[in-house]
């Protein structure tokens, strides 16, 4: 039987909640047409119900958290297209992380590149000096020459070519409205900067002031990977730096990071900016571009910021933009936070399958609001030799407002 102590807190608590959870499943089976994984394996283990009955059988004592079982729950990119057509409304997401934490992460988990993406300054450093080293010259032959499934390999293939973009400057003007703060967050603020200053601009343009707190990671990857108390020390300084902002809603524009960011500021109204500029668009008047968007939408968006409809609602404001959404689920680019490091077979094969819906549409440009979607579906472009330019939709919007 397994060796974990289930008889004592907080251990026990945390199996317990995880049987709560995992009793509420009906095994209907709904789950199984919307699941990326399933899709791409058709193994019941590899389903939301299967990992909710390992999930039991390992918190019940029951199972063995063997390598292959855990590896099992360590696939799933917690897309949450399970929660939201579960009739028994199970709390997939909580049970998942719970799992996980209570297993610990993983023997195989990357470290040293985790440690990497979660420091900006260590990035910006990095970036530059790929900039210095003509990086995108020597970038694609060295990735050949490592195997599918290392996390080099994998990282080499999603870092940018360019030296990163200035960080963004907070707007300290605005015409009553409340005062927000954005969070950087730790990839995003290096890579992701010129959507946040596009988000301050549009913000800005809608009368609001923003200030921007410190870049660091929300704690996402670490929560996610089972690394529980390094999750805790992440959110217990989201919850300081939002205290000192003295904001009323906080903001980010990496759907990926909203989620982390509610669960460390419960109560905190903690939004994607594109429902805030939605509900203000009768402010915002954008230029004409003739253009054939094909938008990504990230599951975060969906499951979690619920901002397709603000983004959407955003992008048919510009005057000539041909927009097309690509078809989901159970499509996911397989990007998934630090699961295409972990696991880059796998999401090479579904961020591929992604990329082959999307040239069914013919775009001129690809729009992605995740980071590490837009930084995975670019790595397949060059593989791929599609040449599609690829944008944050907040960038696209904030080039064109008049």
């Amino acid at each position: 039987m397994m060796g974990m102590p289930l008889e004592k807190s907080p251990e026990h608590a945390a199996a317990g909640r995880i049987v709560e959870w995992a009793d509420q499943c009906v095994q209907c089976g709904l789950c199984l047409p919307v699941c990326p994984t399933y899709a791409l394996d058709r193994n019941e283990a590899e389903s939301p119900r299967g990992r909710i009955a390992i999930a039991a059988a390992l918190a019940r004592g029951q199972a063995d958290p063997t390598a292959e079982l855990r590896e099992h729950l360590d696939h799933c990119l917690g897309c949450l297209n399970c929660e939201t057509v579960c009739p028994a409304h199970v709390q997939y997401d909580a049970l998942l992380i719970e799992t996980r934490a209570l297993l610990g992460p993983s023997p195989q988990r990357p470290r040293p590149w985790l440690n990497l993406i979660k420091r900006p300054a260590w990035l910006r450093t990095l970036r530059r000096i790929g900039s210095w080293l003509a990086l995108p010259r020597w970038q694609g032959w060295l990735a050949r020459q490592l195997p599918m499934h290392s996390a080099l390999r994998a990282a080499l293939r999603i870092m940018p070519t360019m030296a990163p973009a200035a960080r963004v400057r907070p707007c300290d003007k605005g015409t009553g409205q409340p005062h927000l703060a954005l969070f950087p967050g730790c990839v995003a603020s290096v890579d992701d900067a010129e959507a946040q200053q596009a988000a301050v601009t549009l913000l800005q343009a809608a009368g609001f002031r923003v200030s921007v707190l410190p870049a660091f990671c929300c704690g996402a990857m670490d929560l996610h990977g089972g690394a529980a108390q390094a999750a805790e020390r992440a959110a217990h300084r989201v919850r300081q730096a939002w205290t000192a902002s003295r904001a009323t809603q906080l903001l980010s524009v990496t759907p990926g990071c909203l989620g982390t960011l509610r669960r460390a500021l419960p109560g905190v109204n903690v939004i994607d900016p594109l429902e805030l500029l939605a509900a203000h668009a009768g402010r915002l008047h954008f230029r004409p571009l003739a253009q054939r968007v094909a938008v990504h939408l990230p599951c975060t968006q969906i499951n979690v910021a619920h901002s397709d409809g603000a983004l959407l609602q955003l992008l048919r404001r510009v005057p000539g933009l041909q927009l097309s959404t690509l078809p989901r689920p159970p499509y996911c680019c397989g990007a998934a936070g630090s699961h295409l490091l972990e696991f880059p077979a796998r999401a090479t094969q579904l961020r591929d399958d992604t990329l082959r819906q999307a040239a069914t549409l013919e775009p001129q440009l690809l729009l992605s609001s995740n980071i590490g979607c837009r930084l995975h579906l670019a790595a397949g472009i060059g593989e791929l030799e599609l040449h599609w330019p690829h944008q944050h939709p907040l960038t696209l919007l904030a080039q064109q407002l008049e």
